[in-house]
């Protein structure tokens, strides 16, 4: 690091302190080991202070400082970013800035479906406040008893109720950001339609942190939940998955909440790995559906509907096998089975991850495919394909095989990566779907990302924050 930068980095440290107070400094390197490595561990990072803010005037404060003295930011979250966005560089030349101390809920407004929320609320307080109220707040993340609202939006989270109410941009109304100079962006609305210009508000959710500092947000609420019908079900196949999908959104009045495909790997994965995980059916299947109705009345029928959906799609040979919760306990052991199994890839060895997304119809044909272009390239690996069939996102993984040597393994990713993104390329598909860019996917973006949007991009990025202070390293290639 230069004189220079050194003296404005200690120069920002001081006159943060003085800004935010010892309260909002972390300074001990014990303290501030857990903000310099990602999630999966793949990132390792440096920084001299955690800036803790307790308001967006102190937010507002740490970045005109930054701003002023060219001192990277790094904001940070709850710190479950599956691509190292939310980890310092390794120079130790950033400030990060926590936004854990902002957790308050400003408001829940019952009447007009809306609740303001500041960005450090753990998802799971935001959802446990809105039952309070007798009202739905749909996001729904394995993640969310520790991601944060701001690192949810930062990222456009999807999950697993995307297919009915969107991802995280189609729930948020309005924002409110510090801009990168320190200027505070009032756009806290909670109205559904205001035609006054360009839509701001869309510039940051997304932009994962390099556009300005979302610090509160006024989000969408729903009807409670009074009816709820859950299925794991056996299915033909992929196609057979799209066509039950399609059957069951027509008979339901797009009562389908989630609709999420499950390989038989991942079922022998789970329950081979994680306590409690067993399979919902008496013999094995190669595919499988969890799929959920839901409903804001008492008495919706949905279990008629179901069940005469899938009786019909089993004589047609769609359905091989089905079972649907009986109680909260089954219905609970379901979603453990799906939500684990990330955990039991983990715990099985190396993986090769993709998080892609292609049109839902295209979904089969994608899968054989890439499938059989990985095997070309090694034979004995196995394929845990699984996630939001619903809205046509997959977790295209690739496990090493059995007894297989790792480093070979691992040394073929960039060959199995490149191969699977060129077949996404080809379906117009998104070879980031739900999980961001940060600093694993820069590469991929400038690869496959239209050219005319990646300048446009960087030119909202150069007008937005001129000195390149926010969140270096991350989402744009080259900056």
């Amino acid at each position: 690091m230069s004189t220079e930068r050194t003296a404005s980095l200690d120069a920002a440290i001081k006159r943060i302190g003085r800004a935010i107070g010892p309260a909002g400094c972390i300074t001990e390197r014990e303290r501030i080991a857990p903000y310099l490595v990602d999630f999966r561990g793949l990132y390792h990072g440096a920084t001299p202070l955690v800036a803790r803010p307790n308001s967006t005037a102190e937010v507002s404060e740490v970045l005109a400082i930054c701003h002023e003295l060219g001192v990277g930011v790094v904001p940070h979250g709850g710190n479950t970013s599956y691509c190292g966005g939310a980890t310092p560089g390794a120079d130790g030349d950033e400030v990060v800035l926590s936004l854990a101390r902002m957790d308050r809920i400003r408001g829940l407004d019952a009447a007009n479906f809306t609740i303001t929320v500041e960005a450090g609320c753990i998802l799971a307080n935001v959802k446990a406040a809105a039952e309070g109220a007798d009202r739905f707040f749909p996001l729904s993340l394995g993640s969310e008893g520790s991601c944060q609202v701001g690192g949810n939006l930062a990222t456009n989270a999807g999950g697993l109720n995307a297919l009915r109410y969107g991802v995280a941009r189609d729930l948020a109304l309005g924002l409110e950001v510090v801009l990168p100079d320190g200027r505070v962006l009032d756009g806290l609305t909670s109205l559904r339609k205001d035609n006054t210009g360009y839509d701001l508000r869309d510039l940051f959710i997304g932009a994962e942190g390099t556009l300005g500092v979302i610090t509160a947000a006024s989000l969408k609420l729903f009807p409670a939940l009074r009816s709820i019908e859950t299925a794991f079900i056996a299915v033909a196949g992929p196609a057979a998955a799209v066509q039950l999908l399609e059957r069951l959104r027509g008979a339901s009045g797009e009562a389908v909440s989630t609709f999420e495909y499950l390989p038989r790997i991942a079922v022998e994965l789970t329950a081979r790995h994680v306590p409690g995980v067993s399979d919902p059916l008496g013999r094995p299947y190669d595919c499988y559906v969890l799929c959920e109705l839901s409903s804001s009345r008492d008495s919706a029928g949905l279990r008629p509907v179901l069940e005469g959906c899938l009786e019909r799609a089993m004589s047609d040979g769609l359905v091989l096998d089905a079972v649907i919760a009986e109680s909260l306990a089954q219905r609970n052991a379901m979603w453990k089975l799906r939500e684990s199994v990330p955990e039991a890839q983990r715990a099985e060895g190396a993986s090769i991850k993709h998080d892609v997304s292609v049109p839902v119809a295209s979904l089969p044909s994608f899968m054989e495919e890439a499938t059989a272009a990985v095997l070309a390239i090694i034979p004995m690996a196995r394929m845990v394909t699984y996630g939001h069939v619903g809205d046509g996102n997959l977790h295209f993984n690739v496990s090493e095989p059995a007894g297989g040597d790792r480093a070979a393994f691992m040394s073929r990713e960039a060959d199995i990566q490149s191969t699977v993104h060129e077949i996404v390329r080809r379906y117009r598909g998104s070879t980031s779907a739900e999980h961001g860019i940060g600093q694993l996917k820069r590469a991929q973006l400038a690869r496959y990302k239209d050219p005319v949007a990646l300048d446009l991009m960087r030119t909202i990025k150069r007008s937005l924050d001129p000195r390149g202070i926010m969140n270096p390293g991350k989402l744009l290639p080259g900056d």
